[in-house]
């Protein structure tokens, strides 16, 4: 048996479990050994559509037969495609696209900034939220609300007025009289801050407070959209619209993909030369999106997302909520995050020797992603794997 690590030439930027990915098929993955997981964490939002679609692996066979790649000097049907697609489904006006959700809010933090400039601000801010994650460039990582992940990384940029999430009293004080605000950035359910849902009241009052204060409302979508809620944007459940929304994770099924779609308020704050991307909008990656959309809308995958993170939510919940250190479930559809009392990363690699794939964010909270075809049978073995675990966890006294 080699010896060799097989990350020894690559930058030590991840904690990697031990096990080397071969294969997958629906739920499932396969190491180079032949051992099988259920894979509750799709990529972390990625693989919407399981792994090796019988639908969407022939599309993406096809496309690169045809065109992989051809830069923004010219027109592409895809990207078209796809646009007035992603506008049909948001009620929006316009879509730019890129690579990631990284570059997706990046581009709307831009866009915040143009637009105040637009208006005569020479130095606009926007509000921003306790525990949120946008990304690791610097413009994104200012907006974090992550103290972990910024140290080492300063000066971060200033233009961020920071609130926690759910308290309208708190956005008012701490924008009051101040003119140079002009967008308010949150993710409709914080992902890796621990599945955090906004409140369908609180939503409903910023976006109130945004057209009062004529600010721009910014949702990110990169992990909680794309029909992980059983909407196709969680932020249509309290029945508002945004101005702008960054789009990434789901919408490929794997390919690198971003996009940043606007309301008649932002469609029109870029104007050629402002912003650009060289892979952004390539053939491949709009035919992953447009296929994706797809199969979600015919296989009735919004409907599926919703009954069976009902499904496993609940059951989860029964088995868990008299267990002493188990805190709460929260989330909705197929983004579901169980929080418990103490630091819980050691689950990642139980989960793993059990065969089953999830994640562990904010120290305490077991995060839960399956793709959007899972099962009620498939989310059962979830349950019969993962509880036993957590309750074997929780038996043992945390570490003082």
């Amino acid at each position: 048996m080699s010896t060799v690590d097989p990350a020894a030439h690559l930058m030590n930027t991840y904690c990697r479990l031990p096990m080397t990915v071969s294969h997958g098929q629906g739920v499932y993955v396969w190491d180079t050994g032949g051992k099988r997981y259920l894979d509750a964490l799709a990529g972390i939002a990625v693989n919407t559509l399981g792994h090796n679609h019988p639908r969407l692996v022939p599309a993406l066979q096809d496309q690169i037969g045809r065109m992989m790649h051809s830069c923004n000097y010219f027109h592409i049907p895809l990207q078209q495609q796809l646009a007035d697609k992603l506008v049909a489904l948001s009620g929006m006006s316009n879509v730019f696209f890129c690579n990631s959700g990284l570059e997706a809010n990046e581009a709307a933090l831009k866009m915040a900034r143009k637009f105040g400039h637009l208006k005569g601000i020479d130095k606009p801010e926007i509000v921003v939220y306790d525990k949120a994650f946008h990304g690791r460039s610097i413009a994104t990582l200012s907006a974090t609300g992550n103290e972990k992940i910024q140290q080492g990384f300063g000066p971060l940029l200033e233009g961020f007025i920071r609130v926690p999430m759910n308290d309208i009293a708190a956005i008012e004080k701490a924008t009051a009289d101040n003119l140079n605000v002009v967008a308010v950035f949150f993710e409709t359910i914080q992902g890796e801050g621990g599945i955090n849902p906004m409140s369908t009241a609180y939503l409903r009052a910023v976006r109130k407070l945004s057209d009062e204060r004529d600010w721009l409302l910014m949702i990110d979508e990169v992990q909680c959209g794309i029909g992980r809620t059983g909407k196709w944007f969680a932020h249509q459940w309290a029945g508002i619209q945004a101005d702008v929304m960054p789009l990434a994770k789901g919408l490929g099924s794997g390919m690198p993909i971003g996009a940043v779609v606007a309301g008649p308020k932002a469609a029109g704050i870029f104007q050629p030369g402002n912003h650009g991307t060289t892979f952004g909008g390539n053939p491949l990656a709009m035919r992953a999106g447009v296929e994706t959309l797809r199969i979600i809308e015919e296989d009735g995958l919004l409907d599926n997302a919703m009954r069976v993170g009902a499904h496993l939510k609940n059951a989860l919940h029964q088995e868990l909520e008299h267990v002493q250190g188990f805190k709460e479930i929260r989330g909705n559809g197929l983004m579901i995050g169980i929080d418990l009392d103490r630091p819980c990363g050691p689950l990642m690699g139980q989960a793993l020797q059990a065969g089953l794939l999830l994640s562990v964010t904010a120290d305490s909270v077991i995060r839960l992603l399956p793709a959007l075809i899972m099962t009620k049978s498939e989310a059962d073995e979830v349950v019969s794997m993962l509880v036993p675990l957590v309750k074997a966890f929780l038996a043992t006294p945390p570490k003082a």
